[in-house]
Formats: C-alpha cells, sequence, structure tokens
C-alpha cells in the first residue's frame, strides 16, 4: 500500500510542480539521520517522498490532522508519528528515538508548522535536543516554492509551480552541556534553522534574517 500511495504522491507532484534538486551528493548513504527542513506549505511533507526513493522515512504530523479519517490512513501507511505540538510529548519522542536506532531517517521542520506569512519563522528546539543527546546527523534542506499561496495562483492558471530542494552539506551538534544548557540548545537549535536560511532566497530568511550566524555562513559561501 505504501508503494501505492508514494506512487500516487509522486504523479500528484509532477502534474503540479517542476521540481528542481540540488545537493543529492550531500545526502548520506544510508538512514538514520535527520533532514531539517523549512515548512512553507501544504507540499512540503509530501515532497520527502517525491525526492528520496531509498531511505525508510517517517515525519512527525500535527495530531489535528489524526482527526481526518484519510489522513490518519494515509499516515499510517506513510511511517508518521502524530505529535503534540503544544505540550511535552514523551510518547513520541521515545518513538521518534526507537526509530532513529533503527535506520529510519527523521523529516522534520523545526518551526512546526507551516510559515503563515511565507517567511521562516523561529525554530522550536526540539530536534536539537533529540539531534544533540543521540549525536544524530543532520541534512540540511531549503524549500522555496511552495508557498500555499503560489501553488494554488498556478493551479488556476493551469500552470505547474517551480518548486526548489537544496541540501547542503551534514553536520552534527556537540553534547549539551551541564550548564547553561537553555543557552545552547538555542545555539544549537539556530544553527540549524541558519544552515536551512543560507540556502534559501534571501526575502524567504524571516527571523533568521540578520541573524549572526547566518551573515557567517554567507560570508564563508562567497
Amino acid at each position: 500500500m505504501k508503494t501505492i500511495i508514494v506512487g500516487i504522491i509522486r504523479l500528484v507532484i509532477r502534474l503540479v510542480a517542476r521540481v528542481e534538486i540540488q545537493g543529492y551528493e550531500n545526502i548520506p548513504p544510508k538512514g538514520g539521520f535527520v533532514l531539517a527542513v523549512n515548512h512553507l506549505g501544504f507540499l512540503d511533507a509530501p515532497l520527502a517522498y517525491y525526492a528520496l526513493n531509498n531511505w525508510n522515512l517517517f515525519i512527525p504530523v500535527a495530531e489535528k490532522w489524526a482527526d481526518y479519517a484519510i489522513l490518519r490512513w494515509m499516515g499510517k501507511h506513510l511511517n508518521a508519528i502524530f505529535v503534540d505540538r503544544f505540550n511535552p510529548d514523551l510518547k513520541s519522542m521515545r518513538e521518534m528515538m526507537k526509530r532513529m536506532e533503527e535506520g529510519q531517517t527523521l523529516v522534520i521542520a523545526p518551526e512546526g508548522t507551516r510559515a503563515r506569512d511565507e517567511k521562516m519563522a523561529q525554530g522550536k528546539p526540539g530536534v536539537a535536543y533529540l539531534a544533540a543527546r543521540s549525536g544524530w546527523t543532520i541534512l540540511p534542506v531549503a524549500i522555496s516554492g511552495t508557498e500555499d499561496r503560489l501553488v494554488l495562483a498556478n493551479l488556476k492558471r493551469f500552470k505547474r509551480a517551480t518548486i526548489r530542494l537544496t541540501a547542503g552539506k551534514t553536520f552534527t551538534l556537540p553534547p549539551l552541556p551541564k550548564e547553561n544548557r537553555d543557552e545552547k540548545l538555542q545555539e544549537y537549535t539556530d544553527e540549524i534553522m541558519c544552515r536551512i536560511a543560507a540556502m534559501l532566497p534571501e526575502h524567504s530568511r524571516g527571523f533568521y534574517a540578520e541573524h549572526p550566524r547566518l551573515k557567517e555562513l554567507l560570508s564563508a559561501n562567497q
């Protein structure tokens, strides 16, 4: 069933968008890594199944979507984890860690929800905490062109949207220190988000547009 659903997802995406992908060479050769992305629109999650074929993916999804039978059914077959975005969800965190230990690949948007203003929002610390705690490799991926407004406008004109996926170089986060943990966790979260922002168009960088770490990364890439 998963193969059929993924096939349908890929067909739909090909019909509504032209997808340009860069950075395949940066993807680890096997699973068990974190794919961290920005979140602009409803096509972002399906794009993971469009772009990646040889990795056993799982995606945390807001629990509100489990109220819809069709999405709950799809989530089951696509290996999704329904999570509480507003309260500590230890059960979901344990399930993520278990799946990572099994070699599955976590696809997650640290922002937690799609950007209503079409710009990056501040990242939440959950994925940085788990990655630092467990030593997970992080692959930053920037998505542009999936803004709901643009996709729907193109559909009305029977045009395909142009979507770009750019994968950066992988990195890991050091273990969290015993002192100043909250400050360090914020630094780690900003590191993930700034690495994504560095691959986005300037107008999409939002909360991180003037971040010192982003400026360092941009300068290093010149």
